[in-house]
């Protein structure tokens, strides 16, 4: 028996897409065309689910805000950016939504037609296995303070004594870290060996509201440079993503990937003797639960720049982020002075705001570990790496 439920105006539904809620479960209407019929979706892209209510209206189809997965008035996924080489999977297409109606000025939905979904399985900011791992709480520069993690309060104070007592506190690269259980893994050393030399600034903390696990797999995401970062740096950037290896290690993986750039700042383009295409390597380094580092070295103009990325699980809901920048070489000085490190900050932090950005869009509290919750392809071998390893790291901490 059908259960017609009213949902939104008429008037309210155009081709920008509107998030509605029923039965505490979330659709997106959109119409494709003024004044055409209403449809009704699942408010979220099969691929890693992010709200198709932030998407993009094209002309004919929904373009997903973080990878620019399009999408018809039927569902059908018509474009994957990543792979315009290869078919769109079947598991691509959006899941036929309830049956609609527009009467009376309203959108009204069937809710006797709607099909639960699984829950997907997640890994959350206040998940036991993370009480046994390394967190940075803080920076030194701010002690004595009050930190917040995995959902409970830390008071730590200027010789590092923290209440209540966790297994062990410690510092590095000007951060204080706390284990509140013996540590499955430590900290890695890549940065302490290799960038000895550089000139390191750190960025301000932010916050986000989503999971730590979230914030590592966008930070390890290679196809969502030209949709998410186009105003800094994504514009230039090829959407096609070259297959590319990834290597584990102890706690971790690492991969090195060879990609084309404009390079707008180089002395040499600028007199010359260099093109403004140029090759770059991105070597990208994870350690378990979210020790992140990414090295870009710039492999004509001879540049190089290490972004350390830390994620701190406040609370279910809220997530801390630094970041560190190490720099060499940039605008051929080997050791670039205080403007040039405060413009390469700042430009840091134009593009992690634009991470943040998409990350307010999000919903699901935490990073889905279970594989089929999600659609894979070619260009997220990263972030099946990293599902992998914290899937690897719940196992190992028995819980």
């Amino acid at each position: 028996m059908s259960q017609w439920t009213p949902v939104a105006r008429s008037t309210d539904v155009t081709t920008r897409p509107l998030a509605v809620d029923v039965d505490e479960m979330p659709f997106v209407l959109v119409r494709f065309a003024d004044g055409g019929p209403v449809r009704v979706f699942a408010d979220r892209c099969p691929h890693r689910l992010v709200p198709l209510s932030a998407a993009t209206p094209t002309g004919g189809t929904l373009r997903c805000a973080y990878h620019g997965w399009e999408f018809g008035p039927d569902g059908r996924c018509v474009s994957i950016p990543s792979a315009p080489d290869r078919a769109v999977p079947p598991r691509a297409d959006l899941p036929p939504g309830p049956a609609v109606q527009e009467r009376d000025g309203r959108v009204w939905l069937d809710r006797a037609t709607i099909a639960p979904a699984e829950p997907p399985s997640l890994c959350t900011n206040e998940d036991p296995v993370l009480r046994r791992a390394w967190h940075p709480v803080g920076l030194v520069a701010e002690l004595p303070f009050t930190a917040e993690l995995l959902g409970e309060v830390w008071s730590v104070y200027e010789d590092l004594h923290v209440e209540p007592a966790p297994h062990a506190v410690t510092t590095r690269w000007g951060l204080v870290w706390l284990a509140p259980e013996e540590p499955l893994t430590e900290l890695f050393d890549d940065p302490d060996d290799e960038d000895r030399q550089y000139v390191g600034a750190w960025l301000p903390p932010a916050r986000t509201n989503v999971s730590a696990g979230v914030v590592a797999d966008n930070f390890l995401d290679v196809a969502h440079f030209p949709f998410v970062h186009a105003a800094t740096f994504g514009a230039g950037e090829e959407r096609a993503v070259p297959a590319y290896t990834v290597q584990d290690e102890p706690d971790g993986f690492r991969s090195v990937q060879e990609q084309w750039f404009d390079n707008p700042g180089d002395p040499g383009v600028l007199d010359g003797t260099r093109p403004m295409r140029q090759r770059r390597r991105a070597t990208y380094v994870y350690r378990a639960p979210f020790q992140l580092m990414l090295r870009l070295e710039e492999l004509d103009a001879g540049a190089v720049k290490t972004i350390l990325f830390f994620a701190q699980p406040e609370s279910i809901a809220r997530t801390r982020v630094y970041t560190k920048m190490l720099l060499y070489g940039i605008g051929g000085v080997e050791r670039p002075g205080p403007e040039v490190v405060a413009d390469e900050c700042a430009f840091e932090e134009a593009v992690l705001a634009e991470d943040l950005a998409l990350q307010s869009t999000m919903t699901l509290p935490g990073l889905p570990l279970r594989m089929r919750d999600e659609l894979h392809v070619r260009a997220d071998r990263l972030g099946v790496a990293l599902r992998r390893e914290l899937t690897r790291f719940r196992e190992r901490s028995g819980r």
